[in-house]
């Protein structure tokens, strides 16, 4: 951990450091910390907005998809010139422009079960701000397998849901088992989504994150928190282990991603 900050960084970071809760050693630790968002669309958006001007040290950016002109009523790190250009890149030269302090890796790639154990690896924390199950599984049974905490975050019309995994706790798997059976939940093409809306749910996944990087304050582990944008309140529901979860549970079904199935695309969406 580096306890000296240059200049520049003491301006920059001055409303962290002035607090007795971060200080220079709590901003010395986001500086040093690496994180793997999974998604650049409407959660990635504010996810990688507010990291990067914290100054996470290191932000690893996994999509496989470009800039469409449907995505800019929420995505709000890319612009209309960037619409046909891939994601990845969109989202690394935001960040890059709002604070040079911070390295981005852009994985141009579907997490998959051949490349997620790898990439998961590599970094500190990990925020799935996927918008399918196949991938939430994914980024569950990696993390949950390395011991790598993650946010979770979701989005539907004006519901949103953001839950923390630690691994002292219970896993996604725990709170759902499984994808639900094709064709109960709308298409991510169809559903719609308040544009406002991912912005909230990622700002909880940034805020969650940098707590976890600092080791500062509670975190959401084995509560989630649903949000309904339309009526302005928010619900926790606690989140138990599961003794049967497949992943952590008490005989696990699963002890790796890479002969894991993971199918599906649509599901909750956030893009």
């Amino acid at each position: 951990m580096r306890p000296d900050l240059d200049p520049e960084q003491l301006d920059r970071y001055s409303r962290h450091i002035i607090m007795d809760d971060v200080g220079p050693a709590g901003q010395a630790a986001l500086l040093d910390s690496s994180v793997l968002v999974v998604g650049a669309g409407g959660l990635g958006s504010p996810v990688l907005q507010y990291l990067a001007a914290a100054g996470i040290g290191t932000l690893g950016i996994v999509d496989d998809d470009v800039v469409e002109r449907s995505n800019l009523q929420r995505q709000v790190i890319h612009a209309d010139a960037d619409v046909g250009r891939p994601k990845v890149e969109s989202a690394r030269e935001f960040v890059t422009d709002l604070n040079p302090d911070v390295t981005v890796e852009t994985h141009e790639l579907r997490l998959a079960s051949d490349n997620a154990a790898g990439l998961v690896a590599e970094y500190d924390v990990v925020v799935d701000a996927s918008d399918n199950f196949a991938t939430r599984f994914l980024v569950n049974d990696a993390c949950t397998l390395s011991g790598t905490p993650f946010s979770h975050g979701a989005v539907f019309r004006f519901e949103g849901q953001v839950t923390t995994f630690t691994g002292d706790g219970p896993c996604y798997r725990c709170l759902f088992p499984e994808a639900p059976p094709e064709g109960t939940v709308p298409d991510c093409s169809t559903a719609g989504v308040l544009g406002v809306l991912p912005g909230t749910v990622g700002c909880m996944q940034a805020t969650e994150v940098v707590k976890l990087v600092m080791g500062y304050g509670e975190t959401l582990d084995g509560r989630l928190l649903a949000y309904d944008a339309s009526a302005m309140t928010v619900d926790e529901v606690p989140v138990a282990p599961n003794p049967d979860c497949p992943v952590c549970g008490d005989d696990p079904a699963i002890d790796g991603v890479a002969d894991a199935a993971y199918e599906g695309r649509c599901s909750l969406a956030d893009d």
